[in-house]
């Protein structure tokens, strides 16, 4: 059962977006509002995936710029319907190529604030290699 209802749930978020690509029409909120009484009926999440195309308070089917207006806001993805105002913010992940590189020979000794000072008995790293003393 638990299959079968996942199964047509994704069949019905197809039906969805074929409608959408012909045009404005009820049909495509429609197949949301069925899909998500299945789910509910036999106790079943919609796929994360799908989750993305539908507004949680009207069942509306999202279509950019015809049923719902995306902005990026800092670190966020604010989606507002426009059918019924609701609006959901969810956090965008950083791009993995900006995250910053954790080189320790870069990284300032002491605490922060604190002024480094290099004594008689500390020795002062060598920019050559391979050089023995």
């Amino acid at each position: 059962m638990i299959r079968t209802a996942h199964e047509r749930i994704g069949t019905l978020f197809s039906l969805a977006e074929l409608e959408a690509r012909r045009g404005p029409g009820p049909l495509p909120s429609r197949y949301v509002q069925l899909a998500r009484r299945i789910g509910m009926r036999y106790n079943v999440r919609i796929a994360a995936e799908l989750r993305e195309f539908y507004c949680r308070d009207c069942s509306t089917y999202w279509v950019e710029g015809r049923t719902v207006r995306t902005r990026l806001r800092g670190d966020r993805r604010v989606r507002t319907c426009l059918a019924c105002g609701a609006t959901r913010r969810t956090r965008i992940a950083p791009h993995p190529s900006f995250e910053p590189i954790e080189d320790p020979s870069l990284r300032p000794r002491g605490s922060p604030g604190e002024p480094v000072l290099v004594g008689e008995d500390e020795e002062m790293p060598d920019a050559g290699e391979g050089e023995d003393e």
